[in-house]
């Protein structure tokens, strides 16, 4: 697997995360929602290689460091790219290959990510379910990141030079920003701190862990 990858990715503070996925949940737990999906996008990737997560938020800071993931506060405090140019080509450093991904892929497999990484080469992406976000950019070693994340990202990583992956990786393509995409998420099977938060709610979700 990975062991020469270092993975980064950046959480917001929870109250402010995922705001186009309110009432998915009750109010009260939509926190809970987005820390278990970054728990769940966490585990597949430790299991992989190593993570830095970038994030002032200290209920997450505390979560995935008792995963095995490393935490660094995100010093720029400038927005997701600046988070992710920071964690991959400051703290982690051109001497290693590096990727950054969003903390909401809660059914994503190992096995998809360790292929997406040996697929990177120099610089590629892979594109969301949509085809028009990103949910994974890489780079080699020596090779700046660039990330280039929001709104038509896929299209501007491409043309910022960066290759378009290919693979049929479903949990990694299937980001979560709305409630259709929590129940997409769900019919391929979330990993299990997500399934464990929505059981506990007593909603009835066909909801299988991840492999």
């Amino acid at each position: 697997m990975g062991g020469d990858w270092t993975a980064i990715m950046p959480v917001k503070r929870l109250h402010a995360a995922k705001s186009r996925l309110r009432g998915a949940v009750p109010l009260s737990r939509h926190a809970d929602l987005a820390l278990a999906m970054v728990l769940d996008t966490a585990t597949a990737v430790i299991s992989v290689c190593d993570l830095i997560v970038v994030t002032d938020d200290p209920v997450t800071a505390t979560a995935v460091t008792e995963l095995g993931a490393r935490v660094v506060p995100d010093l720029p405090g400038a927005g997701l790219n600046e988070a992710m140019r920071y964690g991959a080509d400051e703290v982690t450093g051109l001497g290693r290959r590096r990727a950054v991904l969003a903390g909401d892929l809660p059914a994503l497999r190992p096995a998809e990510f360790d292929a997406a990484l040996s697929a990177v080469g120099d610089r590629a992406f892979v594109a969301d379910a949509a085809g028009t976000g990103t949910v994974l950019l890489g780079a080699a070693a020596g090779v700046h990141l660039n990330p280039l994340f929001g709104i038509g990202s896929a299209r501007a990583h491409a043309e910022s030079g960066a290759r378009a992956l290919e693979g049929d990786w479903p949990g990694l393509r299937q980001d979560v920003d709305t409630p259709a995409d929590l129940a997409t998420v769900l019919a391929l099977g979330a990993g299990r701190h997500t399934c464990a938060l929505l059981r506990d709610l007593g909603l009835k979700v066909a909801c299988v862990p991840a492999a």
